[in-house]
């Protein structure tokens, strides 16, 4: 990660000041998100829309509360076809901040548009990832902050509002929450901190397995493969902050299959009418395989709904089929 003149900083966890700026930024500019029950996956189990979040994702609470904390003349570069760039340009349009979003040659037409509806400039660079990543490392070194999507401090304080919007309710909690790189469940670890009555359960897809390689589940060999949970595919860079939160604090770590997740997704659209991505369903996958068990209030974020039509299409009649 980048400084102020394109200067290497030491990833840090938050500080209580950290969360309680972005608790004021969050509760600022975006409204709650919806909690809405699921007798169908038990008694006491709430869905929590991230999904209703003007970008389709939770993860422009780690951008507003990242951005916010940045000096305003300072440009913020960061590299995603996916939530991440969309939450840094809806922020960064908000605030009227610059922002350049670097995306791969390989990504889909149909983020490439969402994106091209903010004022954010694009640049194409790479044929994979990793390649737009380091151009976009390498654009730092103008004077511009590179924004992490997991592994930064402000990024984990904005996803910990979540846990905010959830202190209505009764103890004891379950929150069951997707896990990629891990700034979700480092924010969720950070509000449940001093809460001895919530447990944190993470779900990731079982193609892709990064966390469980990180804190020594199994063989850090094993390979991420590809996934219709996009959103959490890939690994962790070595030293994010991310993964001692989730080793303090996280009580599970489930995975679920790539049929377990299609399944998922057509029982939120059919039982709901709500229209999830692969990583925002893998909660609801976790639930319905048996993987965790409801006791008391459960609380399942969905954490986006950016999928593409064609995929939930093919999901959704995958589902129909399956059921005639």
């Amino acid at each position: 990660m980048a400084g102020p003149a394109g200067t290497l900083t030491v990833p840090r966890p938050p500080t209580a000041l950290d969360l309680e700026q972005a608790r004021l930024m969050i509760a600022r500019h975006l409204a709650p998100t919806p909690l809405l029950a699921s007798p169908g996956l038990g008694r006491g189990v709430l869905l929590k829309l991230e999904s209703a979040q003007p970008t389709g994702s939770f993860k422009v609470r780690g951008a507003l509360a990242a951005l916010g904390g940045l000096a305003t003349d300072l440009p913020v570069v960061a590299t995603s076809a996916g939530n991440h760039g969309l939450g840094v340009a809806w922020a960064a349009q908000l605030l009227g901040r610059q922002a350049t979003i670097v995306v791969p040659e390989s990504a889909s037409p149909a983020k490439l548009e969402k994106l091209s509806r903010f004022r954010a400039t694009t640049v194409r660079h790479g044929q994979s990832f990793r390649e737009a990543e380091a151009y976009g490392h390498d654009l730092t070194g103008a004077g511009a902050h590179y924004l992490s999507p997991y592994n930064d401090a402000q990024v984990i304080a904005g996803q910990a509002t979540i846990g905010a919007e959830l202190e209505h309710l009764e103890g004891p909690l379950t929150v069951v929450a997707p896990i990629g790189g891990g700034g979700l469940i480092a924010g969720l670890a950070c509000w449940a901190a001093g809460r001895g009555d919530v447990q944190l359960v993470g779900v990731e897809a079982a193609s892709s397995p990064a966390m469980s390689a990180a804190l020594g589940a199994h063989s850090r060999d094993r390979p991420c493969a590809a996934t219709i949970a996009d959103g959490i595919a890939g690994g962790i860079e070595p030293g994010s902050v991310t993964v001692e939160l989730a080793r303090a604090r996280l009580d599970r770590l489930v995975q679920v299959t790539e049929d377990e997740i299609a399944e998922a997704i057509g029982f939120l659209a059919t039982e709901h009418g709500v229209v999830a991505e692969g990583a925002g369903a893998v909660g609801t996958a976790a639930l319905l395989g048996g993987q965790v068990r409801v006791v008391g209030t459960t609380i399942v974020l969905l954490s986006g709904r950016n999928i593409s039509l064609a995929l939930l299409a093919a999901v959704l009649d995958r589902s129909t089929n399956a059921g005639a």
